[in-house]
């Protein structure tokens, strides 16, 4: 033993201390970085050295610098996260969802409904009144318009929605071959050992963080090892590292297989998600893919598709089946409506073009409010008398043809064994190449002394092919009141058989607001319920999902404050007990110091006896 090695063993000391305080100064100047890991120098003795009467210390070592990390905390902190983002972007959008339909505060279609029925009753008081003909293509065109204004703004959103899930399957990409990286750096770093890449394995967690607020991974990190001789609290990961995507790898070490957001086979130019794996197959993982913003993306804007059906747009989702209902509404106030409508008595009755129905196709195949059962061709004179009724028959495997020639038909429509008098004689029916059905007066009636209506029985024959309209369109999307009469309200008629006063069609217009109706849904299911009635059933939704987003926002962000809190209190700093440690470090140093001087002296003195 000699003073040489006691100045190393004090050297040693000083050099222990210096590394320990700067490791505290990293520790304070990240004390507000959420998610930077304390940091803790440890250190041993060294290797003593074997003497007579005993072994003499040699100073002290450092043996690592350890950053005091819990995995299983941390990995609840990631859950919680990934489930918090989930709930605050889907209480965004339902909240945006809801401010479409503001029904509650008195305004919306809810209210224009009201109005709309609320002129028929004031046209049905005088149906001979221009003004009030004037007041319900005004509140009529008023109901359709904000309707259809509605299912844009919903379709807009889900577009925007659709946008955004590109966007971020992007950023899962980017945040992917970013840790790819870091795992490089990491195994480069650790690959001489006791070296401890703790910076890296920190902005490693960050990243993986941040990948879990946009969708759930399963996150694969080798050995946890305990660390009780650094914290009681700490846990790490060992070297290995793999991320799955619903159990599609990911990342796996240095190895990255990204995932790709792809729109090719959907005419919606909605995009489906997909694995690609080493061999080029691919896999659709939209519907495997939870939590996180992207999982409320998909949520939200709808994760399957059926090319046949629905114009390629998703089958499910929460914005898709408000649209979808809405459109339900909308093609259910059409049909009922033209469905009384064509009890008006005209002159000629044409259909709307219908591209579904070809001659020979069975009715009821292709349109849901098409019902089996009858209806009556009606004719009337000039003098508002019923002079003939033919009775049509819908079967479960009538066609258009079908319908086509029993109104042709001969029969007796009036029972006076008169041939020359039905309704056969003075009115063709014909279903032409455009599709489209229409019954025209005969060389028998070019003087138009005779009407003809529709009368329906439960069919909705009338009402489905939008023979005799009042709205045109099929559904949300495209109703509006029959362009004629947004022209000229004037013509708008409000009584069955053809005379002043007369205004059978007008009262049963208002009773509809009263009636129990078929809602047929996207996939044909059906719904009972006033009209009225199904429209409130659907806002009452909307907004009950904009609550209950909310309560599951307050719900998980307490679950989250109470997860990060324990994250903190072990991988946190603070600074209270930094600036401690600083203070125990530096008397450490000045020790060191002084035990180095105090060698310095006595080798002085010894040199100077020497001389």
């Amino acid at each position: 033993m000699s003073l040489f090695s006691t100045l190393e063993t004090g050297y040693s000391g000083l050099s222990a201390s210096e590394l320990a305080t700067s490791v505290t100064g990293q520790n304070i100047s990240n004390a507000n970085n959420d998610y930077y890991t304390r940091q803790r120098v440890i250190t041993a003795s060294a290797t003593p050295l074997d003497t007579t009467p005993g072994s003499v210390g040699s100073g002290v070592k450092v043996t690592s610098i350890e950053r005091i990390h819990n995995e299983f905390v941390y990995k609840r902190l990631k859950d919680t996260s990934n489930q918090l983002s989930y709930n605050q972007y889907s209480q965004q959008t339902l909240e945006e969802i809801a401010g479409y339909f503001p029904d509650l505060q008195g305004t919306g279609i809810g209210q224009d409904l009201t109005n709309y029925f609320n002129a028929w009753n004031a046209f049905a008081s005088n149906s001979s009144d221009g003004s009030q003909k004037v007041a319900l293509v005004q509140n009529a065109s008023t109901l359709a318009a904000n309707i259809s204004n509605t299912r844009d703004q919903l379709r807009t959103l889900q577009n925007s929605l659709n946008d955004q899930l590109k966007a971020n399957v992007n950023e899962v990409n980017s945040i992917g071959q970013q840790i790819v990286n870091l795992n490089k750096s990491i195994a480069s770093v650790e690959s001489i050992k006791g070296n401890n890449a703790n910076d890296l394995r920190d902005k490693r967690d960050n990243l993986e963080l941040n990948l879990a607020k946009i969708l759930n991974v399963s996150v694969s990190k080798g050995n946890i090892s305990t660390q009780n001789i650094v914290d009681v609290n700490a846990t790490d990961q060992g070297r290995l590292y793999d991320i799955n995507i619903a159990g599609n790898s990911f990342v796996d070490g240095a190895t990255f297989h990204p995932i790709v957001a792809e729109n090719v086979s959907n005419q919606s130019n909605y995009y489906s998600i997909y694995s690609i794996s080493q061999d080029g197959s691919k896999e659709n993982l939209t519907n495997k893919i939870l939590g996180g913003k992207l999982g409320a993306i998909l949520d939200i804007r709808g994760r399957n598709f059926d090319s046949s059906s629905n114009s390629g747009f998703p089958s499910d989702g929460i914005l898709q089946r408000n649209i979808d209902n809405l459109d339900t509404f909308s093609s259910t106030l059409i049909t009922q409506t033209n469905n009384i409508y064509a009890q008006s008595a005209s002159n000629q009755m044409q259909s709307a073009p219908q591209p579904k129905f070809s001659a020979n196709t069975i009715l009821s195949s292709k349109e849901s409010h098409i019902n089996m059962g009858t209806f009556d061709v009606v004719m009337y004179d000039n003098f508002g008398n019923n002079i003939g009724n033919k009775t049509i028959t819908i079967g479960a495997a009538t066609t258009m043809n079908d319908v086509v020639n029993q109104i042709n038909s001969q029969t007796d429509d009036n029972h006076d064994n008169n041939p020359t008098n039905d309704i056969n004689s003075k009115f063709t029916a014909s279903y032409g190449l455009d599709n489209t059905l229409v019954i025209n007066p005969t060389s028998n009636n070019t003087s138009g002394s005779y009407k003809i209506s529709i009368e329906d029985h439960g069919t909705n024959f009338p009402g489905a092919i939008g023979i005799n309209q009042f709205f045109s369109g099929t559904n949300a999307k495209d109703i509006k009141v029959k362009p004629e009469y947004e022209k000229n309200p004037s013509i708008v008629q409000g009584y069955k058989a053809p005379v002043d006063g007369n205004n059978d069609v007008a009262n049963a217009m208002v009773q509809l607001q009263y009636n129990n109706v078929n809602f047929y849904g996207q996939y044909n299911n059906a719904t009972q319920d006033k009209l009225s009635g199904y429209y409130g059933a659907m806002t009452t939704k909307i907004a009950s999902d904009g609550q209950q987003a909310g309560n599951n926002v307050d719900t998980s962000t307490a679950l989250f404050n109470t997860v990060q809190t324990e994250f903190q209190s072990i991988s946190g700093v603070s600074t209270d007990q930094e600036l401690t440690n600083l203070m125990k470090f530096q008397t450490a140093y000045s020790a060191n110091a002084k035990v180095i001087t105090t060698i310095d002296k006595m080798l002085t003195t010894l040199l100077g006896i020497k001389q």
